[in-house]
């Protein structure tokens, strides 16, 4: 299923329906009076959030949602029924904005949430209503009130535990193929993934949590360029973050920098999070060149990076045990050696 996390939809609530005018004509019944009833009340539109969704793909093939218009009243004091309301079921994280993108209606992050996004017109009065001391038969009613109508802009921000972030080509959609079921794009040029992807982790039957991959960013994410404001987005909601670096490349703290920097100037919220900083693709270098590179790191980052390979599996689940501590789970750990800041002394690492 083809990843959306952005539609635009059109809503109408229902009219109200039309009171009648009607009057009681019965055989043996003296002055009968008027009885005609009321309208019936128009459909409302709903949005609920549900499970089993991960993107709005169904929006792009239905964008009109309208609510049934409700019944006319008729003779015999009946009231017209109420129209069928129409509800949007979008996935949980589902954000709803007016049209101009800014006025936010509702953000949706717990399954079953439901929000009111138009309610359906009132319906009219029937002559009974207007009967009085002085007007014993009157010969009006109201039409039911029209519904709202109006566009809207669903946005989708995923909910997920931990995060990977990084620049393009940074290795994330291996690391998730190695640590989840998922099995996302993988190939050797940036931009791979353009959509975000999630997996969950199992590392228990008490452990488990939801990895999202978030498609490469760029400098200047934080002021738009390329999709740095839908990607960022998707970060918001986690509450840790993996930061994988290529360590094949040539200034890895400039890549580090690069990323925090985009993060702080999108929300400086985002940037306070826990971070788990790792090198990636240690495979690809001797032990040697990686040792470089982790010196180079520490000229940005001054905490100690894990060393990861999500091709060969090495230091994958250190790195998921890091992330489970920082989400509080405990995890039935293996006995995985702990990282070492000299690769030389880590116990079955080897380069290709």
């Amino acid at each position: 299923m083809k990843f959306l996390d952005q539609a635009k939809v059109f809503i109408r609530s229902g009219d109200g329906g039309a009171g009648a005018v009607s009057f009681r004509r019965e055989k043996f019944i003296e002055y009968g009076g008027p009885d005609g009833g009321d309208g019936g009340r128009g459909g409302d539109v709903w949005a609920v959030a549900v499970e089993g969704l991960n993107t709005l793909i169904d929006f792009r093939y239905q964008q009109h949602f309208k609510a049934k218009k409700g019944g006319h009243g008729m003779g015999r004091n009946r009231f017209g029924a109420k129209g069928d309301d129409s509800i949007l079921m979008v996935p949980v994280g589902t954000q709803i904005y007016e049209e101009d993108q800014e006025t936010m209606i509702a953000d949706l992050t717990q399954e079953g949430q439901k929000v009111l996004l138009a309610q359906g017109g009132n319906g009219g009065w029937g002559n009974l209503r207007f009967k009085t001391s002085t007007n014993q038969a009157p010969a009006r009613s109201n039409p039911g009130a029209p519904g709202e109508e109006r566009w809207l802009w669903l946005r989708l921000k995923l909910i997920a535990d931990a995060g990977l972030v990084g620049l393009p080509n940074a290795g994330k959609s291996t690391f998730l193929a190695a640590a989840t079921a998922a099995h996302p794009k993988i190939a050797d040029y940036p931009f791979t993934t353009l959509h975000p992807g999630l997996g969950v982790v199992d590392l228990g039957t008490s452990t488990r949590f939801v990895l999202a991959d978030i498609p490469g960013l760029i400098e200047g994410a934080a002021e738009g360029a390329g999709l740095g404001h839908r990607f960022l987005g998707h970060v918001e909601r986690c509450k840790v973050l993996l930061h994988l670096i290529d360590c094949t490349q040539d200034d890895p703290a400039g890549a580090y920098k690069t990323i925090r920097n985009e993060l702080r100037a999108y929300d400086p919220q985002l940037a306070a999070r826990p971070e788990i900083v790792a090198l990636n693709k240690i495979d690809a270098l001797t032990p040697e060149l990686v040792k470089e590179q982790m010196k180079l790191l520490k000229k940005a980052y001054k905490g100690k990076p894990l060393l990861i390979s999500g091709v060969s599996g090495e230091g994958v689940k250190p790195a998921l045990y890091a992330i489970a501590d920082k989400l509080g789970l405990n995890a039935d750990r293996e006995e995985v050696p702990p990282p070492s800041d000299d690769p030389d002394t880590e116990e079955g690492w080897s380069p290709l």
